[in-house]
């Protein structure tokens, strides 16, 4: 996958995203991050619990639930962003400063 693969996945996802915070559907579970009775708490819990997930996949040398665990911590981190009324521009704008 080139970068700009990435680029579409990610964006493509982050409108998904966008459209459940909007819409809110019953049966989603990214809309449910919106509405949840934690508020903002519920996905900086699962933040958490993906990123020790994912420490505890790496010290096993898993590479597929390495993955696994990095694309759950991309996805919570971007229902994150959209909490925050910011977007993967701000993501990549951000990650371009550092390079």
């Amino acid at each position: 996958m080139d970068d700009t693969d990435t680029d579409a996945v990610l964006d493509e996802l982050f409108a998904v995203i966008e459209d459940r915070k909007e819409r809110l559907p019953e049966d989603s579970y990214t809309a449910s991050l919106f509405t949840h009775e934690k508020g903002e708490n519920a996905v900086l819990e699962k933040l958490g619990e993906e990123t020790t997930e994912l420490v505890l996949a790496a010290k096993d040398d898993d590479h597929e639930e390495i993955g696994h665990e990095a694309a759950d911590i991309v996805y919570h981190l971007l229902v994150l962003l959209a909490m925050k009324d910011m977007d993967v521009a701000d993501l990549r704008a951000e990650l371009r400063e550092r390079r």
